[in-house]
């Protein structure tokens, strides 16, 4: 026998097999569509964020058992930010770069959302946002399915003005844009409402603050002027839980000052003692309590997904829900998950919410949602006491500040415009 020649067959025969594994590996590759989970597990925000990774599996999940999209099996790529807002822009990079998402679920901060957004626009993948956030921005890379302003501070400062009669505000936010320029907006209402500049009190804290004894004593002398004072809470994350403590240590109820969150809903509220805090309030467009078919479905689901009857579902897992249902649905649209695409076939889609209606996505990359105000109660879940007769359309621009109430945006062609200048 040749040696030469049968080694240099064989090779040739290796080097086929090798070729068709290559093949058939890619060819495997491209039945799934790739997404971007981008939440944090670990820090101040796991606390939060956690739970969002776990509901984009369940929806993932339950997609694939009808079908996947498009015919093909759809893949979560979790990874885990930390907290750290710099390192969201490196895992999104990652993500579209390395990973080739189709679309990212995730951010809970506007910093975190600010730090990803030049890489979605360079890059032109898509963010799904979930929470609420302060307004002032519109791209076209990014579907901001939580409130703006007008769908949760605005209604929210009504109710405590209007039913509760409140005359005497604190605004307390964690110190970064999405408080900052939320209680700008707030400001200016108030003060477009005849509020005295003296009748404010603004205070803001670091992420993870966990002394707040002076600042509430600060809130608790704020009240006593006579007037009925109320604190317009944007405190985000674990910071919470001391926040709400020392309230309590402090005799600070909702008959005296009470207290309205916009960062607070049931998965926060599940690591507190929350009998002192009956009667506080949050604003939010859902809430586990609310009684209609479609919630009492995503609960179970959630529970049987997730293990852990005990576990509760809150405003932003809705977000997430409808976000993922838009995209799916302007995925099969479009019939591609080209990003371009998907921009042009989802606005105008709408899906069905969890509190007994539908949601739409606006040429604003804003969508429609009801605004609940929720009660706390013992058990940690919250009685809604007042919501909108209909759904909101989310505003990108507030009408209350001098440099955006002339502003508009519009992703439809041919404007195709984030902040688009008209006459109001």
């Amino acid at each position: 026998m040749d040696f030469k020649r049968f080694s240099h067959k064989f090779l040739l025969i290796v080097a086929a097999l090798f070729c068709g594994m290559t093949i058939a590996f890619s060819a495997s590759a491209k039945e799934t569509i790739k997404i971007g989970v981008l939440h944090s597990l670990s820090g101040t925000m796991a606390i939060s964020e956690t739970t969002l990774k776990d509901t984009i599996l369940m929806l993932v999940d339950e997609q694939n058992k009808k079908g996947g999209l498009l015919g093909k099996k759809i893949e979560a790529v979790v990874v885990d930010p930390a907290s750290n807002w710099p390192l969201f822009a490196e895992k999104a990079r990652e993500l579209i770069e390395k990973e080739k998402v189709a679309a990212v679920f995730g951010c809970w901060t506007s910093v975190s959302r600010k730090s990803v957004l030049p890489v979605f626009e360079e890059l032109n993948n898509l963010l799904f946002y979930p929470v609420q956030y302060e307004g002032e921005e519109s791209s076209k890379n990014v579907f901001y399915t939580g409130a703006a302003p007008n769908q949760q501070a605005i209604p929210a400062v009504d109710y405590l003005m209007n039913e509760i009669g409140v005359k005497r505000w604190v605004l307390a936010g964690t110190d970064y844009v999405y408080p900052r320029t939320t209680n700008k907006i707030l400001q200016a209402y108030l003060k477009n409402k005849g509020v005295a500049g003296a009748d404010i009190m603004i205070n803001y804290t670091p992420f993870g603050h966990s002394d707040w004894q002076s600042i509430v004593a600060d809130i608790k002398k704020f009240g006593t002027a006579g007037k009925k004072t109320a604190v317009v809470s944007t405190i985000n994350g674990d910071a919470n839980v001391p926040f709400y403590k020392e309230l309590g240590n402090q005799g600070i109820t909702a008959d005296n000052i009470p207290v309205v969150a916009f960062s607070v809903g049931e998965e926060e509220l599940s690591g507190i003692d929350t009998k002192p805090l009956v009667g506080h309030l949050a604003a939010w467009n859902y809430f586990m309590s609310v009684d209609d078919p479609a919630n009492d479905a995503f609960i179970e689901n959630w529970h049987a997904f997730i293990k852990n009857d005990k576990r509760v579902t809150n405003d932003p897992m809705e977000a997430h829900y409808i976000g993922f249902n838009m995209w799916v649905n302007a995925v099969e649209k479009a019939g591609t998950t080209a990003p371009n695409a998907v921009q042009d076939a989802i606005i105008g889609v709408t899906v069905p919410n969890l509190t007994g209606g539908y949601s739409a996505m606006m040429p604003n990359h804003h969508i429609t949602k009801p605004v609940l105000i929720g009660e706390i109660q013992d058990d940690g879940q919250f009685e809604v006491v007042w919501q909108t007769p209909g759904l909101v359309v989310g505003d990108a621009w507030s009408d209350y500040l001098p440099g955006s109430k002339d502003l508009i945006s519009d992703w439809r062609a041919p404007l195709k415009n984030g902040n688009f200048k008209v006459t109001k």
